[in-house]
């Protein structure tokens, strides 16, 4: 059986399409563990550029959420839940106001592909 080069071409360019399209970089508990230790250094360039396209006009709150506190992030732990698009985190935020630590828990976090990259999305069940 004999395949014009014009065939093949087409054949190469459609595989080329296909697995371009499946693939994102990297893995998304390394998003949420960077967006997690951004929001509590107030880096508001990292936020925006982990923030998803969906959550941009947060970006301001999110940016300054610690901004004014000492924070730091303890014992971070992300993964993946399964091949869902949900990140599971351990760990906690720990912000001193004054001479009062109050700590906030990690939990899990929404996921979402956008221009081949994970963004973050907000935490599950927020705005349910």
């Amino acid at each position: 059986m004999t395949m014009t080069v014009g065939k093949l071409l087409l054949l190469s360019l459609a595989m080329l399409l296909m697995a371009a399209c499946g693939a994102v970089a990297g893995d998304p508990s390394d998003t949420v563990e960077n967006y997690i230790t951004a929001k509590v250094a107030a880096d508001g360039d990292t936020i925006a550029s982990l923030l998803c396209s969906n959550l941009e006009s947060d970006l301001q709150r999110e940016s300054i959420s610690f901004a004014s506190v000492e924070a730091q992030v303890e014992n971070l732990a992300c993964s993946r839940v399964g091949d869902t698009d949900t990140v599971s985190c351990d760990g906690q935020i720990v912000a001193t106001y004054g001479t009062e630590d109050r700590v906030f828990e990690l939990g899990t976090y929404n996921v979402v592909q956008e221009d081949g990259e994970w963004r973050w999305c907000g935490e599950v069940g927020a705005g349910e």
